[in-house]
C-alpha cells in the first residue's frame, strides 16, 4: 500500500542485500579504452564503466522473491509449471489468449513481423525503436513514424508527448491502402520519442481507427507499468484506478502485444508475444518452435519464467512506481536547472539530452550525440547512448546523410540499481561537460554494418581531437 507521508525526499522502497563493486578509473585510462573501442561505448567492457546508463534493458536488480523463484524454477522441456505460472500472470494482465514465450523482445518482433511483414507491407507507429524498425525492414517492409507534432519539439510541454498522430494515421491508411498496412504499433512509453507516455484516449482512438479499417493493432508494452503511472496521474478519470487495471484497459484495446520483459518485468532476460487471433498465433508458433524453442519455454529456462512472473507482479507496486518515476524526474530537473537542454517533460525510464542544442557548434553530419556520449565517458566514466542520426539516420541515393528528426542522448536508468549519490555524480559529470563543451569535436563513421549500425560502428574524431 502506497503512503504519502509528506516528505519531499523519495527514498528507494527497498533495502540493498547484495552489492557489486564499481571499478573506479582515471580519465587517461578511459581515453585509451574509448580509443580502443573505436569511440563506440557499446564496445567498452562493463568494468571500464563507472555509471552505466547505456540501457535500462536487462539491467534491473532482481528482488529476493525473484531470486527465490529462480531456485524453484521447473526446467522441464514441455509443460513446465514455471511456464504455467508465467502464462497465467501474462494472460491475467493482457487478456490475450495465446502467449508465446521468447528469450527477449526482439525475438518476438522477429517472429511477428517476419510473419506479417514482407515487401510491400507498411508498419505505422508513434515511433519505431531500433530493433523494431530493423526487424520490419529486414522482412522487406517499410516502417513509418507518425508521432504528434509536439513530440519533435524537445522543450514543448505536453502531458502525453508519446501519442501517435491519429490524423496522420488516417491519411496514411488512405494513401497506402488498409490492405498494405501490416500493423499499427503503439509503443508505450515512446522510447525513441524521449520516453514519453501515451494516453489512454490516444490508444482508444488508434484502436477505433484500426478496427474500422481491419488493421492489426499491436501494443509494444515493454514499459506499460511506467506508462500506467502517467495515465493515472495525468489523464482524467484514472486517478482512482490501480496501475495494473490501467494497463489491463490499454491491453484490451489492442489485438496483441509484444513485450521485452527486460524492462518492466524487472528481469535480465526474457520476453513474450501475446495474440488474440488463433490463426496468426498458430503461424507465429511455427516460427517460434523453429527459431526459439518449444511453445512452453521459447528460449527461456524455467527459472527465467519464474522471475518474469514475479516481476510482472512487483512492477505495479505503487511505492515502486512512485520511486521509479520521481527518481528519473530528479535527474532531469537537476540537468534543467544547470542549463542542459533535455526532452520535457521528463519521461519514465530515462532522461533525454538534446545534443543538437547542447553541442550546437557540431553539425548533424558529425553526430553531436556521439560526441556527447564520448565526452560523458571520458570525463566521468558515464556510459550513455546516442539516439539520433547514428541510430536512425539514413542515406540518400548520393550517399548523403538524411538526419534523424532529433539528435538525442539517452541516460537510461537501470531499475533498482543506482542510489541518489550515483545520480548526484552524474549531475557533476554534466557540470564538467558544460565547462568542456566548446572543445568538443564531431565524429565520422569509418565502418558500419547494414542494420543497427550503432551497436558495432567504428568512429573517428573529425579533427583527430
Amino acid at each position: 500500500m502506497s503512503t504519502d507521508n509528506g516528505f519531499k525526499t523519495i527514498i528507494e522502497p527497498f533495502k540493498i542485500k547484495t552489492v557489486e563493486p564499481i571499478q573506479i578509473s582515471t580519465r587517461k585510462q578511459r581515453e585509451e579504452w574509448l580509443k580502443k573501442a573505436r569511440f563506440n561505448p557499446f564496445q567498452l567492457s562493463s568494468d571500464q564503466v563507472i555509471i552505466d546508463l547505456l540501457t535500462d534493458s536487462g539491467t534491473s536488480a532482481m528482488s529476493a522473491k525473484q531470486w527465490s523463484g529462480i531456485s524453484d524454477g521447473d526446467e522441464a522441456y514441455a509443460g513446465s509449471r514455471s511456464w504455467k505460472r508465467m502464462e497465467s500472470v501474462i494472460r491475467d494482465l493482457t487478456g490475450f489468449e495465446h502467449i508465446l514465450p521468447t528469450h527477449q523482445g526482439r525475438a518476438a518482433e522477429r517472429i511477428l513481423y517476419g510473419t506479417i511483414g514482407g515487401a510491400g507491407k507498411v508498419f505505422l507507429s508513434n515511433t519505431h525503436f531500433d530493433t523494431t524498425r530493423a526487424n520490419i525492414e529486414y522482412s522487406g517492409a517499410t516502417a513509418i513514424d507518425i508521432p504528434i507534432e509536439e513530440a519533435l519539439i524537445p522543450d514543448r510541454i505536453h502531458p502525453f508527448k508519446g501519442n501517435l498522430d491519429t490524423k496522420k494515421l488516417v491519411e496514411q491508411i488512405g494513401n497506402q491502402g488498409a490492405g498494405s498496412i501490416g500493423a499499427v504499433i503503439l509503443t508505450v512509453t515512446n522510447n525513441s520519442g524521449g520516453g514519453q507516455p501515451v494516453s489512454m484516449q490516444n490508444a482508444r482512438d488508434v484502436s477505433r481507427i484500426c478496427r474500422e479499417h481491419g488493421i492489426l493493432f499491436i501494443l509494444d508494452a515493454c514499459r506499460v507499468a511506467e506508462n500506467s503511472w502517467f495515465i493515472r496521474h495525468r489523464e482524467e478519470g484514472y486517478s482512482e484506478k490501480s496501475y495494473r487495471d490501467v494497463a489491463r484497459e490499454m491491453f484490451s484495446l489492442a489485438d496483441g502485444a509484444i513485450m521485452s520483459a527486460k524492462k518492466d518485468a524487472l528481469v535480465n532476460m526474457g520476453g513474450f508475444l501475446a495474440l488474440q487471433d488463433e490463426d496468426l498465433a498458430a503461424s507465429c508458433n511455427n516460427l517460434l518452435i523453429i527459431t526459439e524453442g518449444f511453445t512452453t519455454y521459447g528460449g527461456l529456462s524455467g527459472r527465467d519464467m519464474e522471475a518474469i512472473a514475479t516481476g510482472l507482479e512487483e512492477v505495479f507496486d505503487p511505492d515502486y512506481l512512485k520511486y521509479r518515476i520521481r527518481s528519473t524526474e530528479y535527474l532531469g530537473n537537476k540537468l534543467i536547472d544547470m542549463g542542459v537542454p533535455v526532452i520535457q517533460p521528463i519521461g519514465g525510464h530515462a532522461v533525454y539530452v538534446d545534443a543538437k542544442e547542447l553541442y550546437s557548434h557540431i553539425p548533424v553530419e558529425q553526430f553531436p550525440g556521439q560526441a556527447l556520449v564520448c565526452d560523458l565517458y571520458t570525463i566521468g566514466g558515464v556510459r550513455a547512448v546516442e539516439i539520433g542520426s547514428v541510430m536512425f539516420g539514413k542515406k540518400d541515393d548520393d550517399g548523403n546523410l538524411i538526419p534523424a528528426a532529433m539528435e538525442l542522448v539517452r541516460l537510461a536508468i537501470p531499475r533498482r540499481v543506482y542510489t541518489q549519490s550515483h545520480i548526484e555524480y552524474v549531475v557533476e559529470v554534466f557540470e564538467k561537460v558544460l565547462a568542456h563543451k566548446k572543445h568538443s569535436t564531431g565524429y565520422k563513421i569509418v565502418k558500419e554494418p547494414p542494420f543497427l549500425r550503432h551497436f558495432t560502428a567504428h568512429f573517428e574524431p573529425v579533427s583527430g581531437g
